[in-house]
């Protein structure tokens, strides 16, 4: 355990592995998750786990209360690109790459010759022909011609999993309460699109909710809209995966997992279908998905992001996901790798508003 989860409580430890996802989408939703925990045994009230969930949140230990926005779902679209930076020339690429609107985070992981991944944003392309997959391709020609190195595009082609669950020792050590339920029945849209009513939502409740004893109330006044419709569209957001949670968001650095591995494997075709969600059901496993190779680059043509909060726990899960994969194929030593992050060299947010404003009608 690290200085700052043996500085958590018993409540603290509660909520962080209760509310991870379902938290209630209700009037008042702190009263029925205190419910949830004082029939798992932890004594606490709805106006107590609201402060606790305040402090913890001004302390740093969550990143952020609310509802994680699924920005793909909102509009536009995004792809994981890698690159190779000379060392001679690594400061300024990535002074270059940075400079791009459109690159949202940028990491330099450990690689023989891929040493810089990042996301490319984008909106949906202004051409009606043509989508944000497609503004992506000219984001990267334009990153091409500044840089003079060429861009590797990994687009996510099938989502496996995406769920980080980062769990504390204490109560509720697997994260199962689930309290979405108790939100109103609703029904999908069908729409693609988002209306600007909707957008307006987006914008209010992407960088979380206000940590109050009414937080849906209060995004209700901020937006001038109808309390019971703001329920009702998140909870349909919810379902429609517009949103994929609604919870505590941890901030994983605070709770000491600071080893992150991106695992890259070359698995045959004829067993990815049962491979992916076999890995996706690892609970350590933060980010599952099938992307494209690259003949004589990069080989690999499945992700899976691990979390440890040592060197060896990530090691040893990342074992676990290669045990995992050898039950349905003889993995080999060069069939795989694990890519460290060692740095952090851009991180600034995806611009939800920009992808939603692109997508509303």
């Amino acid at each position: 355990m690290t200085e700052v989860d043996a500085e958590l409580s018993t409540l603290d430890r509660a909520i962080i592995n209760a509310f991870q996802g379902g938290f209630p989408v209700t009037d008042r939703p702190f009263e029925p998750a205190a419910a949830a925990l004082r029939e798992r045994g932890v004594d606490v009230t709805g106006p107590e786990l609201c402060a606790r969930v305040r402090t913890l949140d001004e302390e740093g230990v969550l990143s952020r209360f609310g509802a994680l926005v699924n920005a793909e779902a909102i509009g536009g679209a995004a792809s994981l690109v890698a690159m190779h930076a000379p060392p001679d020339r690594f400061d300024e690429i990535v002074e270059t790459v940075n400079g791009f609107r459109e690159v949202a985070h940028n990491y330099e992981r450990e690689h023989p010759h891929l040493n810089v991944w990042f996301v490319v944003s984008v909106t949906d392309h202004p051409d009606p022909d043509k989508d944000g997959d497609d503004r992506v391709e000219e984001v990267l020609a334009e990153i091409e011609a500044a840089t003079g190195q060429e861009t590797y595009n990994l687009p996510k082609q099938r989502e496996f999993h995406v769920g980080a669950k980062f769990l504390v020792d204490g109560p509720i050590p697997t994260g199962d309460v689930d309290c979405s339920g108790l939100g109103p029945d609703v029904e999908p849209s069908g729409r693609t699109t988002i209306t600007p009513a909707e957008r307006d939502l987006v914008v209010e409740i992407q960088g979380g909710l206000p940590i109050t004893e009414t937080p849906y109330a209060d995004v209700a006044a901020a937006i001038d809209a109808d309390v019971d419709w703001v329920v009702r569209t998140i909870q349909r957001f919810d379902m429609e995966g517009k949103v994929r949670r609604v919870g505590v968001i941890p901030n994983h650095y605070a709770l000491g997992y600071t080893e992150n591995g991106m695992t890259v494997w070359d698995v045959p075709e004829d067993v990815l279908d049962e491979v992916g969600p076999a890995v996706a059901s690892l609970d350590f496993v933060t980010h599952c998905y099938e992307r494209p190779r690259h003949e004589g680059v990069w080989e690999y043509n499945f992700f899976a992001m691990t979390h440890g909060r040592t060197e060896t726990e990530s090691e040893r899960r990342v074992a676990e996901v290669k045990e995992t994969m050898a039950e349905y194929w003889d993995v080999g030593e060069d069939d795989w790798d694990t890519l460290f992050s060692t740095r952090i060299l851009k991180k600034t947010g995806i611009r939800i508003a920009e992808r939603a404003d692109s997508n509303t009608a």
